[in-house]
Parts: structure tokens; C-alpha cells; sequence
């Protein structure tokens, strides 16, 4: 059930008490300004009749030269006063954008796995930059029109009384006509600016997917497929977006006609007593210059009006995102973190993702010094012990400990300064190589930098690239090879220096001969350190000191590989289906496709075996 839309009321509460109050001293100092500029409007209105009365029809001379010099003054005021509140209003509009955007990015980067899997990279990036960008615009004007327009509306309305209050009257008799269709018309823009808003967050994601994905859009002729899901969604977002343009417009336009339909009143009116001699010409220009200056920010007003109803989807959502809870934060008093090589333990885990269990009641340890490999088949909750022991995401229940120490007793700071993590997705910044392995470190001495990229390997394509260090790796380390980009992260996992390392498929996504020289900088990097290791491909883990089977959230089984494979289960099915006369028959995340179709008759009869097989023959 979705929430009601918050009142305009609620919004621009939020909006100020949380940013905007910061710079009320320079919105003062500009709303005096858009003060002075609005009253200037007043100022025109009313010198129309002595220069109509005096200087046009009575040809005073000397009242010639004082009403110039009025003029000049009024605008000259006007001309200076509107630089100066413009600029000042760009200056906090830009600076509170800025403090927005980088309070939105410090609260989303500290939110857990959880939110980021129901709130794509393309949403967030819509909503940190397009809906902030929308907000600045909105604020900008409302507070604009509550300064300078409502100012200048009270100064020409007082100038039209002095003439004639019976003439304002009528010219205003159409104003109460419009409450109703005005109210109907912001609810409309409302709506259509909010589903505007979530096409174009959906667009952001479309993007995403696309630019991260030309490859694979290449090798499976997506481009035309992809480029008709883009154009629907572009032809939606166009269609909500003038609908929501001419909500707005509308509002000027019924405006207008009041407008139209005062000045018929007073011109019907006022003119028999112009024709009588009951009013000056004077007095009559006076009062049409002020009803004409006084419908000029009315119109602008109600076009603010239609804007704030389009940022207010805008603001809702930057709310609603602000106040989701960060459910994983540092405790108040954090107890030090272990020195020395640490034990991982987990105690009665469970965990579930929503509805759906991950772990089930699981305790584990993987000893100090020591390597600990987790197998087992996809979505047997390998990397979400790695999530718990780091505190990505907390368990429902159980504990995880580190040295002893429980993990959410920590700070997260020293908790995480614990490890050093190597996955087969190498995340590379668009910097220089130098930047992806320091990561702005700048206590790293040349000779410290040099034994990391010798013990990673990094020293053997060094060379071939053309800045060495300083050379950019493009987006994601798209310049460098999987190999290249692998020992990239094991440079910057060395540099870390951490007591504990976790390995996860480091090496699943690499040829034989990358493999090799990777695997080579793991067994280095992992010397000395309390390591656990996720490896779908088991030659890369037969000499870890304790080899944990997973099976739908449980150890099914644990040991040494000569301990496993002596048992039988698990373990030995997979090392078979592995391994043939000590050869690699397939990799059971990538060619098991290939097995031929008298395979699974020839497995033993296991029944997790055989539903593996049947899964990847059918």
C-alpha cells in the first residue's frame, strides 16, 4: 500500500530545517533586496499620474525634470537591487545543492547490501543529480516570488487602491472563480511531475544497464531490442512530462483570463467617468500601469505554484531516500579491535533475505594463520558469511566473532580495517594505476610500492604500458586484461597490510596462464594471514588446512581434501565431476553445458549430483 503524498507544508519544512537554514543570513540580505526591487514596480505604477497630469496634460516644465529624474532613480534602484539578489540567490543555490548531493552520497555509500538491491545505481544517480538540480530550481523561485513578486504585487495593489478602490474590485471580481480549478490543476501536475520523475529514474537505470553491458548488447544483436526498450520509455516520460508542462501553463492562462475579464469591468466602468470628468487621464493610467505590473507576478506566482507541485515529487523522494535508516552503524562505545592473527567464528547464524533463508543456524571457525576454503554449489551461502563477518548486513540471529571480539562491538572502521578482500569482479576507479593501488594513501614510500607490485606481479606489465603507474585504467579497469586488473587488487590488498584476507573466486573469471600468475600473488598474499577462500574450481584450494562443504545455508561437510575425498558426499561428487584421471573435465559454473549426454548415467548416484547434472543438461 503506498504512502499519501506529503503536504507542500511538510516538504518545505523538511527542506529548510535540514538545508536551507544554513545560509539564512544570506537569504535575508537577499530577500531585502528582492524587497526594494519589488517595491520599485510600485514606484512606476504610481508616477504614471503625475507625469500624465503634470508634464502631458498641464505642461509644467519644471515638474518635466524632477519626474525624469524619478524615473531614472527608480530604475537605476531596480536595475542593481536585482543583480544583487540574483546573484546571492545563485550562490546558495549552488551551495546547498552541493551539501545536499553530499549528504545524500555519505548516507547512501553507508547503507547496506539490502537497500542497494532494491534501489538500482541509475535511481540513486537520478535522484542525487536530477531531482537536487530540480529542488535548486524551485526553491530559487518560491522564495523569488515570496519576496520580490509578492512585494511588488502589495505595492501596485496598494497604488490601484489610492487610484480606486471600486476599480480593483472589479478587476479582481474573477480571483474567487479560480480557487477550485487552481487547486484541481496542482493536484493534476502534482501526479504527473511524480510518475515523470520515476520514468526518468527508470531511464537513468536503462542507461546504466546498457553502458555497462555493450558487450554482451554486441554479441547477442541487442542493440535494436535495446534501443526500442529506451525509445518506449523516452516516448512515456515525453508524454507525463508535457502533460505536467501544460498543467502548469494552465495556471498562467486561467490568470489571464481573470485578467481579461477585470480589465472589461473597469473599462466599461471607469471609461463613463473618464468621458465625465469624475477621473483624470492621469489617474487612469495610473491605475491600468498598476493592474498591469500587479498581473505580471500574479502570473509568475501561479507558474511557481505549477513548478513547486513538479519538485514536490522531487523532494519527496530525496526525503523518503534521506530517512531510510542505515540499519548497519558503529555502536556507541566500541570496544578495540584484536590485535595479532585473528580467529573468524560464527556461532548459530541464521540469516535471511526477506522470506527466503540464506544461512541456517550455521557455526563455523576458520583458525588463526590458517587458510579456510568454502565450496559448494551457487546460492549456498558462501559470500554471505563473508558479508557477516565484515558486517555488510547483520544476521537475525547468532554472532560472528573476530579475535574474540564480536563483530558488531566493533567500530566499523577498525572492524573493516581488519581485512583485505580480493573478488573476481576487480573494482577499478577511471584514475591512474598509481591512484587504484595508494587510494589516497600518501604515507607509502617508493620502496614500499615497489615490493607490492613486484610480489603482485603488477611489475611484469608494467612496462608495456604507456605511463606505467601514471596511466589511466579506464572505466571499471576496462585498458587492463581480467589478469592485469586481478593483480591490481592484490597490490592494493598487500599495501593494506591486513591480518585477515578473503578470497573470493579470485581467479574463476581467468584464463590458465593468468590463473597461474595470479594464484602465484594469492599464495603470497595470503602468508601469514588468517584467510578464507571461496573457489568454485578446486585445484586452487587443495592445500587449504580446512575445506568447509556448503549446501543450501549449512555445512554439509568439512575436513582436508584427502579427509573429503576418503568420506565421499559433496565434496568427492564434485571433485569427480571436476576432475577426470587428475585432468579438469569441466568447471561446473561454465562448462558444465558441454557435458555429453550420457554423462549424468555414468555419475555416481547421488542425488545432488544428479540434479546438478540434470540441471545443466536439460
Amino acid at each position: 500500500m503506498s504512502t499519501p503524498p506529503k503536504s507542500s507544508r511538510e516538504l518545505m519544512s523538511w527542506l529548510w530545517s535540514g538545508y536551507l537554514r544554513h545560509y539564512m543570513g544570506w537569504l535575508g540580505i537577499a530577500f531585502i533586496f528582492m524587497l526594494i526591487e519589488g517595491s520599485t514596480v510600485g514606484g512606476l505604477a504610481y508616477m504614471m499620474q503625475p507625469m500624465f497630469d503634470h508634464v502631458f496634460v498641464a505642461g509644467n516644465a519644471d515638474a518635466l525634470i524632477w519626474v525624469s529624474l524619478a524615473f531614472f532613480v527608480i530604475f537605476s534602484v531596480r536595475g542593481i537591487t536585482s543583480v544583487c539578489q540574483k546573484v546571492l540567490l545563485a550562490r546558495i543555490s549552488l551551495v546547498s545543492g552541493a551539501h545536499l548531493r553530499k549528504e545524500m552520497l555519505a548516507r547512501i555509500i553507508r547503507q547496506d547490501p539490502s537497500f542497494h538491491q532494491v534501489n538500482p545505481p541509475g535511481f540513486l544517480i537520478q535522484r542525487v543529480q536530477g531531482d537536487v538540480g530540480a529542488i535548486n530550481q524551485v526553491w530559487q523561485a518560491v522564495i523569488t516570488g515570496a519576496g520580490r513578486d509578492v512585494t511588488q504585487l502589495m505595492a501596485t495593489m496598494y497604488v490601484a487602491l489610492m487610484v480606486d478602490w471600486r476599480w480593483t474590485l472589479i478587476m479582481l471580481v474573477g480571483l474567487p472563480m479560480l480557487l477550485l480549478p487552481l487547486s484541481w490543476v496542482q493536484r493534476y501536475v502534482r501526479k504527473k511531475a511524480a510518475r515523470a520523475r520515476d520514468l526518468g529514474a527508470s531511464l537513468s537505470t536503462r542507461l546504466d544497464e546498457i553502458f555497462h553491458g555493450m558487450v554482451p548488447i554486441k554479441l547477442n544483436n541487442l542493440e535494436q531490442y535495446q534501443e526500442d526498450r529506451y525509445e518506449h520509455h523516452m516516448d512515456d516520460l515525453v508524454r507525463q512530462e508535457l502533460k505536467a508542462n501544460l498543467g502548469t501553463s494552465s495556471l498562467t492562462c486561467m490568470i489571464d483570463m481573470m485578467a481579461g475579464l477585470g480589465v472589461m469591468g473597469v473599462v466599461l466602468y471607469g471609461g463613463h467617468q473618464i468621458i465625465g470628468g469624475e477621473k483624470s487621464v492621469g489617474e487612469f493610467m495610473s491605475f491600468f500601469t498598476a493592474i498591469g505590473l500587479t498581473f505580471d507576478p500574479m502570473r509568475r506566482l501561479a507558474a511557481v505554484s505549477g513548478v513547486w507541485q513538479s519538485a514536490a515529487a522531487a523532494i519527496e523522494r530525496l526525503k523518503e531516500l534521506m530517512d531510510a535508516p542505515i540499519k548497519v552503524t558503529s555502536p556507541a562505545n566500541p570496544v578495540p579491535a584484536p590485535t595479532g592473527l585473528p580467529e573468524l567464528k560464527l556461532e548459530n547464524i541464521s540469516l535471511s533475505y526477506g522470506s527466503s533463508p540464506v544461512l541456517k543456524n550455521l557455526s563455523m571457525l576458520a583458525e588463526p594463520g590458517k587458510t579456510t576454503a568454502l565450496v559448494g554449489a551457487s546460492g549456498a551461502g558462501k559470500s554471505t558469511i563473508f558479508n557477516v563477518v565484515t558486517r555488510l548486513i547483520d544476521p537475525q540471529e547468532g554472532q560472528a566473532t573476530v579475535g574474540g571480539v564480536p563483530v558488531n562491538k566493533m567500530s566499523l572502521d577498525d572492524l573493516r580495517g581488519l581485512f583485505s578482500v580480493v573478488t573476481q569482479e576487480a573494482l577499478l576507479f577511471d584514475e591512474t594505476l598509481r591512484e587504484n593501488i595508494l587510494l589516497g594513501r600518501t604515507d607509502v614510500s617508493d620502496e614500499q610500492l615497489k615490493e607490492v607490485l613486484d610480489a603482485a606481479h603488477v611489475s611484469d606489465f608494467l612496462p608495456k604500458l604507456a605511463n606505467g603507474l601514471d596511466t589511466l585504467v579506464g572505466p571499471r579497469g576496462s585498458a587492463l586484461s581480467g589478469g592485469q586488473r586481478q593483480r591490481v587488487v592484490i597490490a592494493r590488498a598487500l599495501l593494506r597490510n591486513t591480518p585477515v584476507l578473503l578470497l573470493d573466486e579470485a581467479t574463476s573469471a581467468l584464463d590458465a596462464q593468468s590463473e597461474k600468475v595470479v594464484q602465484a600473488a594469492l599464495d603470497k598474499l595470503s602468508g601469514g594471514r588468517t584467510t578464507i577462500v571461496i573457489a568454485h574450481r578446486l585445484s586452487t584450494i587443495r592445500a587449504a588446512d580446512k575445506i568447509i562443504v556448503m549446501d543450501r545455508g549449512e555445512i554439509a561437510d568439512q575436513g582436508t581434501h584427502e579427509e573429503l575425498l576418503e568420506r565421499g558426499g559433496i565434496y568427492a561428487d564434485l571433485y569427480r565431476l571436476q576432475f577426470k584421471d587428475g585432468k579438469t573435465l569441466v568447471d561446473p559454473e561454465g562448462v558444465a553445458a558441454q557435458l555429453p549426454q550420457d554423462t549424468a548415467s555414468n555419475m555416481p548416484e547421488t542425488g545432488w549430483l544428479r540434479r546438478l547434472a540434470r540441471k545443466f543438461i536439460r
